[in-house]
C-alpha cells in the first residue's frame, strides 16, 4: 500500500485499487447480512408507516443508474399518500408524515436499498444516484459519474448529510442545481478517480459516525480526507461555510 499525508483536514491515505470481483463479493455478503439482521426492524417500520397513513410501505424513486440505465430506487414511504411537489425534501417539509420525518432524520428510509446492492444495481460505496432532472443539468459530469454503480454512501452523501437543512426554502431546486449539485459532482468524480479499498473502508466508517452518532463530517474536495466538522450543522452556518471556503467547488452560473 502507498502511504499518504496527514493535514488539517484529517488523515488521507490510498491503498490498492479495488478488484471488482472482490468488491462485489464483499457487497453481496454485507447486503445479505444487513437485510437479514434488519428484518425485524423493517417489519416494525412497515407497521408504523401503514398505521399512521394510508398507502403502501415502499415507494420507488426514479433515478439514473449504472451506465445511464433507469433505476427505480426502493425507499420506505415518508410522505402522505396524496403529497405533491418538487423532487427535493427540505427541512420541515409539510409533506412528511411523523414516521417519515423520523426516517429522514435517521436515514432509515434508505435501508431497502441494500436490496439493490444484492441485485447488483447499486454499490455500498459510490456516487449517489440522481434524479433524471438533475442529471440533464450537468451532462459532462454525469458522463463520468454514470460509469460506476451508484452507492448508498459516498463522499457527496457524507458532505451533504444534512442537505434538507441547507437547502433554500424559497427556491430549493434552483439552490440545489446552482450551489449544491456542482459540489456533489466534484466529490463524486474525485471518488471515481481515487477509489481504493482503504477509501471505501474509511467512507463506511464515517457513514456509521454520521448516521449512528449524529456527528457531521467534512470532506476535503481536493484529497477526499474526511474529518469531524468544526461546527454544528445548521442552515445559515453551513451556507456561510460553503460559500466562504476557497477549496470547495461553488458554481453560481447556469447549469
Amino acid at each position: 500500500m502507498r502511504g499518504g499525508g496527514t493535514g488539517a483536514h484529517g488523515q488521507h491515505w490510498e491503498g490498492a485499487p479495488i478488484s471488482r470481483p472482490a468488491k462485489r463479493l464483499i457487497e453481496i455478503v454485507v447486503a445479505a447480512v444487513v437485510l437479514l439482521l434488519s428484518a425485524p426492524l423493517v417489519g416494525l417500520l412497515a407497521l408504523a408507516i401503514v398505521l399512521e397513513s394510508s398507502g403502501g410501505v415502499f415507494y420507488r424513486a426514479e433515478r439514473v443508474g449504472f451506465r445511464g440505465k433507469p433505476l427505480r430506487m426502493l425507499k420506505f414511504r415518508k410522505m402522505h399518500r396524496a403529497a405533491v411537489g418538487g423532487p427535493l425534501t427540505a427541512h420541515g417539509d409539510g409533506r412528511l408524515t411523523r414516521v417519515g420525518a423520523l426516517l429522514t432524520r435517521t436515514r432509515l428510509d434508505e435501508l431497502p436499498q441494500f436490496w439493490h446492492v444484492l441485485r447488483g444495481e447499486m454499490s455500498l460505496i459510490g456516487p449517489r444516484p440522481e434524479d433524471p432532472l438533475f442529471v440533464r443539468c450537468r451532462p459532462d459530469d454525469f458522463a463520468d459519474i454514470l460509469k460506476v454503480r451508484p452507492g448508498i454512501s459516498g463522499f457527496s452523501q457524507l458532505a451533504f448529510a444534512d442537505e434538507p437543512r441547507i437547502l433554500s426554502r424559497d427556491d430549493p431546486v434552483g439552490d440545489y442545481v446552482h450551489r449544491i449539485l456542482p459540489q456533489k459532482c466534484a466529490l463524486d468524480r474525485l471518488y471515481i478517480r481515487r477509489a481504493t479499498l482503504g477509501m471505501d473502508v474509511r467512507i463506511a466508517f464515517w457513514t456509521v459516525v454520521t448516521v449512528l452518532l449524529r456527528r457531521p463530517v467534512a470532506v476535503h474536495p481536493g484529497t477526499g480526507a474526511i474529518s469531524l466538522s468544526r461546527r454544528r450543522l445548521g442552515t445559515s452556518e453551513v451556507r456561510m461555510d460553503l460559500s466562504e471556503r476557497r477549496d470547495v467547488v461553488v458554481d453560481h452560473g447556469p447549469p
